[in-house]
Order: structure tokens, then C-alpha cells, then sequence
């Protein structure tokens, strides 16, 4: 069985879900978003299928769907539902790699006393963290970074989003001692083809092995 790949970011909003699902097209596996915060438009899960090209047996069903696009602790009040941080086990995939998404940064809290992050560690899975080119990326890039050692986490690599900006990716690489895994620009129209096509020429497949 192959070992999953969590796929976090330093924000939200960062273009995750748009890498995870050229990631899950890239190596052919499956994907898994734990907690979806959001339904009334196109979930996550969603557009990954749509985007990624992924069948139906690919897509690993959420454990939580919670209506308000917020933070899973905020969306799960509203509904009146507690996330159980002991339920969010990884599932067994079969022979594909997994994919599995998180929701927005590392700190996002799923209840009063559970970090994303600290799902992370008890899961010792490795982890892509995706970083926006942007200005401040540089400060909010390398404090994931620090994060995910403190927890003794390992770090497969830093996966940019947007537009290249040389100096900045490097600086966050050489201070971090991350492997740059390469970058997605913003592509518009945001199509399947598309999104496949730049992404096989824009990242290794070889790099992402655990």
C-alpha cells in the first residue's frame, strides 16, 4: 500500500485544492478532505474529481460536512456538531497513493482543544506545504516551517502558487531548508486539461514519493 501525502498550506485561499487535485492526477491517487466547512457552492472534493479527472472509487467520502464556509471549530458550532479528533483516522486507499487535504493553515483549530496540526503529528504522515508567492509569504512560510519541525513532521517540500517571483521562493528554501518541489502559476481559464498539462510540467512525480 502506498503511504499518503497530507497537502497543507500556509493561509487558506492559497490554491490547495487546485494543487491537490493535479497532484491526485499526477500520481494517480485518490483523495480524502476530513472536514469539507462549506456547501453551497462546488465542495472541495468536488472540484478535485472535476479538475483532477478523478472517478467516482478515487474520492474518499468526508467525515464532516459542515454548512458555513468558516473554521471547521466555528462551521461545527453552528451546526450544533462536535469534531471528534479521534475519528479522523486515515482510511485505507487500497493500492493508490492518497492525497489528503487539510483546511486552511496549520493552526486552524477543529475544536476547542484540537489543532489541524495536531492531527498531523499523531498521524506521522509527510506533508507538501504550499506556500502563495506573494508578499509575506516569506514570514508565513517559514513559521509552517518551523511548526512541522517542532512536531517532528517531516516535510517533503514547498509547492509555490502564483505568479514566479525567483528571489523570495529561494529565500524561503535556503532559511528553510525545504526542498522546493516547484510552482503553479494561477491559471486562467482554471480548466482539467489545462491544470494537467501545466502541472506535469511543472512538478516531478518522483518527488513526492514518502
Amino acid at each position: 500500500m502506498s503511504k499518503p501525502i497530507v497537502v497543507t498550506g500556509t493561509d487558506t485561499g492559497i490554491g490547495k485544492t487546485v494543487f491537490s487535485a493535479g497532484l491526485a492526477h499526477l500520481l494517480g491517487a485518490s483523495y480524502w478532505k476530513p472536514i469539507q466547512a462549506g456547501l453551497e457552492s462546488e465542495t472541495d472534493t468536488e472540484l478535485v474529481a472535476r479538475l483532477g479527472g478523478l472517478s467516482a472509487d478515487r474520492i474518499v467520502p468526508e467525515l464532516y460536512r459542515l454548512r458555513t464556509p468558516a473554521s471547521p471549530h466555528h462551521s461545527a458550532e453552528i451546526d450544533g456538531v462536535r469534531i471528534d479528533a479521534d475519528s479522523l483516522r486515515v482510511p485505507d486507499a487500497g493500492e493508490r497513493p492518497l492525497v489528503i487535504e487539510g483546511a486552511g493553515g496549520l493552526m486552524v483549530p477543529l475544536n476547542g482543544g484540537t489543532l489541524y496540526i495536531d492531527i498531523f503529528e499523531r498521524w506521522r504522515l509527510p506533508v507538501v506545504l504550499c506556500a502563495s508567492t506573494l508578499l509575506g509569504t516569506i514570514n508565513h512560510s517559514l513559521l509552517s516551517i518551523e511548526a512541522l519541525r517542532k512536531r517532528q513532521i517531516r516535510i517533503l517540500g514547498i509547492a509555490f502558487i502564483g505568479e514566479r517571483n525567483a528571489e523570495t521562493e529561494s529565500a524561503v528554501c535556503d532559511i528553510g531548508r525545504v526542498r522546493w518541489l516547484g510552482r503553479l502559476p494561477w491559471l486562467s481559464p482554471l480548466t482539467p486539461d489545462r491544470l494537467q498539462a501545466v502541472f506535469k510540467g511543472s512538478f516531478i512525480s518522483g518527488d513526492f514519493k514518502p
